[in-house]
């Protein structure tokens, strides 16, 4: 492992820190916050195994991998314990605490998975040879003061997706690596009469996608976002004013009324060619598919430096999966765990949802997947800072200022605003 990757590895720990006073108790099977013992797994694998999670759009994936484990295992069952995400960030923590359900369960990167380590709900994974299944480098979301607590285990690249024929029509058939391709890039696409950057400012959630490839190589610090929560850093200082100047050199390669779209619209513009590059993520790919698009797609992610950067990209894990130390069946929830971190198996889900995995060696069938796995070899990649956020009014007041800025208003005063909101959350 790099030390870029072990300074990354400190990130996603400080960033999800502040979570740790919702914390009430220590789980049962602990001896306080964050000391579990590993799971059990010298018992019989057998019983019924509750899995918890808000996933109804993997339900049918999990159902079949469900069928194929315990086809491999007549003594074991495998429930699927279904609720909103919503439900499950506000109810999820006394429900496994209480055994109830979640003999193996995913939570939230950040805020929630902090929550429950210190709460005692994780067990230790460090010893569990499959972890050594998984890329290095993509599983530091689930680990917390050098402990693997749980496993991330979808993982998507939130940076701008581009129509490979429009890009390599104009040049650019790979990625630009400095702010002045990109820029050259994007005016190139406008001389053909093509909308560079369709942006969904309407729709904050997928607005803010943008902030993490925007950040990731002027931030002071691999915490920034955090330190920004924390009102060590402002938005006044010189690197956030910075990063909001070239969100304004952008302006004239959005659409018409970008701060006010939402995702429907700029999907429709994509998929129609009326745009080089859709400015979400890769968990969007499907949809377009979905809507008849039928071009190759690559990440084109803006680099905001021309010179030696940091950082080639960005990524984030969905959901880091574990094992409830109040289970009484950890055995066989552990089994189901190392059978969906095997390789065949993460990639049945990974080909079912469309989405890559954190598993190394996955084969990929679907064309887009296999043509986007090579990012997930690189140890360039920066965890998304949008995510470092525990306080939501605090992200979005951060985020609102770049889309404040895309819409017209002047960096500084966009800075000054968002400053403010901090301040008074502070």
């Amino acid at each position: 492992m790099t030390t870029r990757i072990d300074r990354r590895m400190l990130l996603a720990m400080m960033g999800a820190g502040g979570a740790s006073a919702l914390a009430a108790c220590a789980g049962p099977g602990s001896g306080g916050g964050g000391e579990q013992d590993g799971p059990d797994t010298d018992g019989a694998i057998e019983g019924e195994v509750s899995f918890a999670h808000w996933r109804a759009e993997d339900q049918e994936a999990f159902e079949d991998l469900i069928t194929t484990f315990t086809s491999e295992h007549a003594d074991v069952s495998i429930t699927q314990d279904i609720t909103p995400s919503n439900d499950y960030q506000s109810q999820a923590l006394n429900r496994l605490q209480s055994s109830a359900v979640g003999d193996i369960f995913p939570t939230f990167r950040g805020a929630q998975f902090t929550q429950f380590v210190d709460a005692g709900v994780y067990t230790d994974l460090s010893d569990q040879d499959f972890v050594g299944n998984y890329e290095a480098g993509l599983i530091e979301a689930g680990q917390s003061d050098g402990t693997q607590w749980g496993l991330p285990y979808q993982v998507v690249l939130p940076m701008p997706i581009g129509n490979l024929d429009i890009l390599s029509d104009v040049g650019y058939e790979e990625t630009p690596t400095t702010w002045d391709g990109f820029l050259d890039m994007c005016d190139k696409v406008m001389s053909a009469g093509i909308t560079p950057l369709a942006w969904p400012g309407g729709a904050p959630g997928d607005a803010g996608q943008l902030y993490n490839s925007m950040i990731m190589n002027l931030q002071p610090e691999e915490d920034a976002s955090a330190q920004l929560e924390a009102g060590t850093l402002k938005c006044t200082d010189d690197w956030f004013l910075e990063m909001l100047a070239k969100y304004a050199e952008l302006r004239p390669f959005f659409q018409s009324n970008a701060t006010g779209t939402s995702v429907e619209p700029i999907q429709q513009m994509f998929v129609d060619g009326e745009a080089a590059m859709l400015v979400t993520g890769s968990y969007h790919i499907a949809a377009v598919r979905d809507l008849g698009a039928e071009f190759p797609m690559g990440l084109y992610p803006p680099i905001t430096t021309d010179s030696d950067p940091t950082y080639t990209g960005t990524y984030n894990a969905t959901f880091i999966l574990g094992i409830n130390a109040a289970s009484d069946v950890q055995p066989a929830a552990t089994e189901f765990l190392r059978f969906l971190s095997d390789p065949a198996n993460a990639q049945v889900y990974a080909d079912a949802t469309v989405q890559h995995v954190s598993v190394s060696g996955v084969e990929y069938s679907n064309p887009d997947l296999m043509e986007l796995s090579p990012w997930l070899e690189r140890d360039d990649l920066m965890l998304a800072a949008r995510f470092q956020f525990d306080d939501l009014d605090i992200r979005n007041a951060v985020e609102g200022a770049c889309i404040e800025v895309v819409g017209g208003a002047d960096p500084e005063a966009a800075a000054e605003n968002a400053q403010g909101i901090i301040d008074e959350r502070l």
